[in-house]
């Protein structure tokens, strides 16, 4: 059985720093099993034992995964100086389980984002040899057909020589401004507008709507999220190596 330290148990459920958790469990206010534990260095079986925080039970939760529609104009970030990040978005509460974005999303792009504190998760989900597939929704000034399509399904040869895998292309409209859905496998910077660059069109318009077996809520509007539902997260974690 995995036995945690009270200060670690109450800050990755997100009650607070170590040194705000250390104060919780100092003045008193926290229990387990129902006796008051003052010193944050004991230890709670998980599982087993129950902590409680102002009579309220807070379960042991080592990773966390939300699900964000991230806006336009904001980074795929946890900081920066200059420009907005994608945790500013968050709750407090959330912000404090240390979650990161799980892949690059331009800034003017928008869409599904997962963000997650599970490193392994994430590595296996952005190894290239995993071959995730990312879905996206795509305007380009230009008009799209099969010579595209056949280009894109070929392997794409970037401005720098870069061969990309395969990818798959299904035209929606083509007209003077086309749309239409593009997957590819790999994450490399501004990797579909570069691609389309290659082709002679430019990007005006790019939403994210799939990334594996993720997809986008369209319930979410641009800047909100929620935690992943358990029938989300259970294929997520089968990619986990």
């Amino acid at each position: 059985m995995e036995r945690v330290r009270l200060d670690k148990w109450l800050a990755t459920a997100g009650m607070g720093t170590r040194s705000e958790v250390k104060k919780l469990c100092k003045s008193g206010r926290v229990r387990v099993n129902g006796e008051i534990v003052k010193d944050p260095a004991a230890h709670a079986v998980v599982g087993q034992d129950v902590v409680e925080c102002d009579g309220e039970p807070i379960p042991y939760e080592q990773f966390v995964y939300f699900m964000m529609y991230k806006p336009q104009g904001v980074l795929s970030a946890t900081e920066d100086l200059r420009q907005p990040v994608v945790t500013e978005l968050l709750a407090a509460r959330d912000r404090s389980f240390g979650v990161f974005p799980v892949g690059r999303l331009d800034k003017d792009a928008e869409g599904l984002l997962l963000l997650t504190n599970d490193g392994q998760l994430a590595h296996s989900l952005l190894s290239p040899k995993r071959h995730v597939p990312k879905r996206y929704c795509v305007r380009v000034e230009g008009r799209l057909d099969e010579r595209d399509r056949d280009a894109i399904a070929a392997g794409i040869v970037l401005e720098d020589g870069y061969v990309c895998l395969p990818g798959r292309l299904e035209i929606v409209r083509s007209s003077d401004e086309s749309e239409a859905y593009i997957e590819i496998y790999e994450g490399k910077f501004h990797q579909v507008k570069r691609m389309f660059q290659s082709l002679g069109k430019q990007v005006t318009f790019l939403k994210r709507v799939t990334m594996g077996p993720l997809a986008l809520d369209p319930a979410l509007t641009p800047g909100t999220y929620r935690p992943l539902s358990e029938a989300e997260l259970r294929p997520l974690l089968q990619l986990r190596v």
